[in-house]
């Protein structure tokens, strides 16, 4: 299953490189929706969140009830959600999942103690846990922090508090490269959870053969560009 992303930055929908540098921007935000109807699902994406600057809150919470309300669309939102309230309150905006990233680590181990805590408020078939890479190791923190942890480290320890693991590949993300199915075949054979794969996807057949090996596929800039093909 393909899944439209909105990445949202300074209020505006974003593609960056690398996580780092911008590529585009498209001021017109709630046009993307219009764009991306017919899909069953939405990311929304805080990066000015996750990287610790001010949240969009308002226009992501915006964004989550039209998607939802207008065109039917299932909403999973992440950036920056690092603290139980903040998982409560955005589970409370109508978002079918929301994503933990960075707050599911401390100290460069897996944080169960916090994320028992978001269970208490957030059931687990709607949580899911971030775990994106660059050159092999998990990065936290907009992508700035890399730990010594490898996702097939930690899947275990983290199955007991999520639905499924969202797993970006930040060294394609952007570049329209193409999808490393070598990488994801690794990472389905570490865990039975389901899997959402991100990062340099831009065919459909790469859909097609992440599907085949039970992966969904987000997908932004391919998408913004108009290059899927």
């Amino acid at each position: 299953m393909l899944i439209p992303c909105i990445d949202l930055q300074s209020g505006q929908a974003v593609q960056l490189v690398h996580g780092r540098r911008r590529e585009l921007a498209v001021p017109d935000v709630f046009g993307q929706l219009e764009k991306f109807k017919g899909y069953p699902w939405l990311h929304l994406i805080d990066l000015d969140a996750a990287m610790g600057k001010p949240a969009n809150d308002r226009l992501i919470h915006e964004l989550c009830k039209k998607a939802r309300k207008h065109y039917g669309m299932k909403v999973r939102i992440g950036g920056g959600i690092r603290s139980v309230a903040r998982a409560s309150a955005i589970a409370k905006w109508g978002a079918d999942q929301i994503i933990i990233g960075s707050a599911a680590f401390h100290d460069g181990k897996v944080d169960a103690r916090f994320l028992r805590k978001v269970l208490t408020k957030v059931a687990k078939k709607r949580l899911v846990i971030a775990l994106d890479t660059a050159k092999g190791r998990i990065v936290t923190h907009g992508w700035r922090k890399k730990l010594r942890l490898r996702p097939a480290d930690v899947f275990a320890q983290l199955e007991p508090f999520c639905a499924a693991f969202l797993c970006t590949d930040v060294d394609r993300e952007g570049t329209m490269t193409g999808a490393n199915l070598q990488w994801f075949r690794q990472l389905r054979g570490a865990t039975r959870h389901p899997i959402i794969a991100a990062g340099g996807i831009k065919t459909r057949r790469e859909i097609s053969a992440l599907e085949k090996i039970g992966m969904d596929a987000a997908v932004g800039m391919a998408i913004y560009k108009n290059r899927l093909r």
